[in-house]
């Protein structure tokens, strides 16, 4: 019976000393296969996402998309404005270079024209003067006699020393012409000759009557006058530097101190 227990004892022994490297061995193989999973779990969860990686690929490429098309949507806007502020500036310039030519071509209108008013106004005049001298009264020889006589003495000899403006005189103190019958028959427009008007000779002194109006001169007049201005040259009355004038078209630079009566 003991030998039978020894026996059994020993076959137990025997066979838990096998089984024992069997089962770690066994266990190990399962540690490391375990080990050898977790590492490729790791592999693949660090692998990119195929699918995910072809999801950003579009989403990139829309955004480069979009902002190449607002690239160009701002280069539309800046080219159309380069263009509208171009015509802005071309028209300005247009505009600049027919105002321009207007005022040129309306100068060049008023430059022609001027010889030609001229002309008429000269021809106007010789008309008028052809026309008072054939409806001048024939004065006797007595008359005209008087009348050379008193002009002849009332020449200047140095007319810069002879000759003296109403300021010089103090002011004109005469009779004053209304401005309406002054603009009417007065003035630079309005010339007349002496000849044949009503004359007569006060305190030695020439004085004639025209427009209504009788003037009678103050000053001498200029020596180098034709002898016979007061018959054949047209002359006008002005009102400047306070007080009248008596004015000869054919000397205008100078103009003799006259006064006005009624």
């Amino acid at each position: 019976m003991k030998l039978v227990g020894i026996v059994s004892t020993a076959t137990l022994a025997l066979l838990l000393g096998i089984a024992a490297p069997v089962y770690a061995q066994q266990e190990q193989q399962d540690e490391k296969k375990g080990h050898r999973e977790e590492q490729q779990g790791k592999h693949e969860q660090a692998r990119p996402n195929p699918q995910h990686a072809q999801q950003q690929q579009p989403d990139h490429k829309q955004q480069q998309q979009e902002r190449a098309q607002q690239q160009r949507q701002e280069g539309d806007k800046q080219q159309e404005s380069a263009q509208q502020q171009q015509s802005r500036d071309d028209n300005k310039r247009q505009q600049h270079a027919q105002q321009q030519q207007r005022q040129e071509q309306n100068k060049e209108q008023e430059r022609a024209g001027q010889p030609q008013r001229r002309d008429q106004n000269e021809e106007q005049q010789q008309h008028a003067n052809n026309r008072r001298d054939n409806e001048r009264p024939r004065r006797t020889q007595e008359q005209q006699r008087v009348q050379q006589s008193a002009w002849q003495e009332h020449r200047s000899q140095r007319w810069d020393s002879d000759h003296r403006t109403w300021q010089q005189r103090g002011g004109y103190n005469g009779y004053r012409i209304p401005d309406d019958r002054f603009r009417g028959y007065f003035g630079q427009d309005h010339s007349f000759r002496i000849y044949g008007l009503p004359f007569l000779v006060v305190g030695g002194y020439p004085r004639f009557q025209y427009g209504g109006y009788w003037i009678s001169t103050v000053d001498p007049w200029p020596e180098y006058w034709g002898n016979d201005w007061y018959d054949n040259d047209d002359v006008y009355v002005v009102y400047v530097d306070s007080g009248y004038y008596l004015y000869n078209r054919r000397y205008p630079n100078v103009g003799i101190t006259i006064s006005i009566s009624m």
